[in-house]
Order: C-alpha cells, then structure tokens, then sequence
C-alpha cells in the first residue's frame, strides 16, 4: 500500500455525513408503520449505503484490495451480496439449492476483476438477486411463518438480511476511505 489518500466528504452541511440532506437518496419521508415495512425500509436503506460508497469509481478502484491482507474490494462485495441473496431463497424451499453465480468458496471476491464488463456484470446479478428474494419474501407476509428445511422464521430471515448488509457496510467504510479518502456514515 502507498500514501493514503487525503480524507474527504462530499456533505457541507454535516461533515460527518456521506451527502448533504437533500442530496441523500435514504431521506425519503417518515418511516412506514408496522414491523414488516420497518424492516423493509432498513434493509433499502443499507442496500443504498452499500451502493452510494460504490458511486464514483472505477473499475480498478471497486476491485482494489485496499486493505490487505483482506481479499476484500467493493467489487467483490457487491458479487458476495449478489450471492447472499442467492442463497437466502435457499432457505425458503426445500428442494435443491440453486447453483452458486461465481463458483466455489470465495470467487465472489476472487473473480472481481477490475474490467468493466466484471463490474457491470456483477451490479445486474446483485439487482436481479435483490428482486427475486424480495419477490419471494413477498409471498410469505407472516413473519412467524416458519418454512424451508430448517424451520427459520420469516422474522429471522428479515433480521439476517439486515445484518449482513450492516456489516458489509461497515467493511465498505473501511475499503472507500482506503481507494480515494472519502468518508462519511
């Protein structure tokens, strides 16, 4: 690794902040009522952080390693949530798992290569991902509602797909401030 890049904020009005307010794509209105539309609106609100330190790079920029010995880039972070999404409606059914988008153990991260077409690839894969496991999920409006082979709870389910965006999100913290400086909640 060479010289760390100057930290920066686009936000003017709260420097600690990602964007201004107005500029912020999570500042949509008051929350929704009821558990499943509060769960829901989280889970938008981390798939949006998760992109918004995504905006503005490049294709060597998203699949850089900055901060080793993590294998981890940005890159490979939206492929592992596209993924993860993937392997969520797993847990709905009971037949056979659906095959794997990138291969074996880790070639979410392994395969991010720095080329255009790797990048392009991999923001179709995780939205086409997103829709389908909201789609399936929409079919099961009782968060009690136990399905899929192990008997997880819908609620559970919700609750794991916000954690793991959370802390994705976390680790993009770290790897945006490392590619350019830019920081921000």
């Amino acid at each position: 690794m060479g010289d760390l890049s100057a930290r920066w904020t686009k936000a003017t009005v709260h420097p600690d902040m990602w964007a201004d307010p107005e500029d912020d794509p999570r500042n949509d209105g008051p929350a929704p009522d009821g558990e499943l539309g509060s769960l829901q609106d989280c889970l938008t609100n981390y798939r949006t952080t998760l992109l918004m330190k995504c905006e503005g790079l490049d294709a060597e920029q998203l699949a850089r390693r900055s901060v080793p010995p993590s294998t981890m880039s940005l890159l490979g972070l939206v492929r592992h949530l596209a993924e993860v999404e993937r392997d969520w409606r797993n847990w709905l059914g009971r037949g056979d798992p659906l095959p794997k988008l990138y291969g074996g153990r880790d070639a979410d991260f392994g395969g991010a290569a720095p080329e255009q077409a790797v990048v392009e690839a991999a923001y179709r894969d995780l939205e086409r991902e997103q829709a389908a496991t909201d789609a399936a999920l929409a079919g099961c409006p009782d968060l009690g509602e136990r399905v899929g082979e192990d008997g997880i709870a819908i609620r559970e389910l919700h609750v794991h797909r916000i954690e793991e965006y959370a802390r994705h999100c976390g680790h993009a913290d770290f790897l945006r401030e490392r590619v350019d400086g830019r920081v921000g909640q």
